[in-house]
């Protein structure tokens, strides 16, 4: 039929939009994904391990504005207190028999254990942290038993067996590559600080193996002990302070030099100078200020002051005390 519209042919019917629903309102303090700063590999996908968060918990603005400045955060004088109460507990037990030196020793590798694991975003790890505890409480055990000479080898081969079950056990790990690889280097570190941690223990029993069989800590090597503890208890002291940033570890090295010559002159039996036990104080505080760098990275979180802050600065000045302990005789 003339002037009729043409029917449009038979297809199908284009599908169905649903209407545009109103945009919700933006968040006044909602934060882009893409502003969050990545945490380490395989820290959203780790069982239990939740993401970092600031250090008072709280999803606040101003917490997340301090991501955008430096990661680093210095542990604070609550650490530093509890630093000092560990290190003085060394001190003290070091006058004892090895065995109840070990004690103090084991708590520390216990607190070592954990703040590393932690401080790397890894929580719960209930398996890595049992392990690396374990290989510093057996590496304690062989150099109790050990002779003066196989002290050192004591630990690199208690060291090198759980670096092996350490790989045997991550080799039933699923996660992807990258995950893998991250948990088995932070696993294999924590078991090596952990190790490195006896080496309070190795500091005396080198002394004790060299004594004539008595089974009290010989004088000159507690002494040694009490003066790096004197050095890393002033120096973690004075770096909590409120000092200008780059005064601080200038003066807290010179309060451990001083500590340790303090602590000779106080009457501490160390068979050298005064000269002597503030190098000692100084090598150890530089341990310390170094262990507290470390555990200030990242975005700490509280719990991560509380472990890793209060023990790495021990940790990491024991392999220089053992060093020194042979160093001086």
């Amino acid at each position: 039929m003339t002037g009729a519209r043409p029917h449009p042919s038979p297809g199908p019917l284009p599908p169905e939009r649903p209407a545009a629903a109103p945009p919700p309102a933006a968040a006044p303090h909602t934060l882009s994904p893409a502003s969050v700063p990545p945490g380490p590999p395989g820290q959203a996908s780790a069982p239990g391990g939740p993401a970092r968060e600031p250090a008072d918990g709280g999803a606040t603005a101003g917490g997340r504005r301090s991501r955008r400045r430096s990661p680093i955060i210095a542990p604070g004088i609550l650490p530093a207190l509890l630093t000092t109460v560990l290190a003085g507990l060394l001190a003290g037990a070091a006058r004892l028999p090895l065995p109840a030196f070990a004690v103090a020793v084991v708590v520390l590798q216990a607190v070592t254990a954990a703040g590393w694991f932690r401080l790397n975003g890894m929580w719960p790890a209930r398996q890595g942290i049992a392990l690396a505890f374990l290989a510093g409480v057996a590496a304690d055990a062989v150099m109790l038993l050990a002779g003066k000479a196989h002290v050192p080898t004591a630990m690199a081969a208690t060291l090198g067996a759980f670096f092996v079950l350490n790989l045997v056990l991550h080799l039933r790990n699923r996660s992807a590559p990258d995950e893998r690889l991250y948990a088995l280097t932070v696993a294999l570190t924590s078991t090596a600080l952990t190790v490195a941690a006896g080496g309070w223990v190795a500091a005396l029993a080198t002394a004790e193996s060299g004594a004539d069989g008595g089974s009290g800590a010989v004088p000159e090597a507690a002494a040694l002990v009490a003066v790096a503890a004197a050095g890393i208890a002033a120096a973690t002291l004075v770096r909590a302070m409120p000092l200008p940033p780059y005064l601080s570890p200038a003066l807290a090295l010179a309060a451990a030099a001083g500590a340790g010559f303090a602590a000779v002159r106080a009457g501490a039996a160390f068979d050298a100078s005064g000269l002597h036990a503030a190098g000692v104080g100084l090598a150890a505080g530089a341990c310390a200020l170094t262990g507290l760098r470390t555990a200030s990275y990242d975005f700490p979180s509280r719990f991560v002051h509380m472990t890793a802050g209060v023990a790495l600065p021990l940790a990491l000045a024991a392999p220089a005390v053992y060093g020194l302990g042979l160093a001086l005789g």
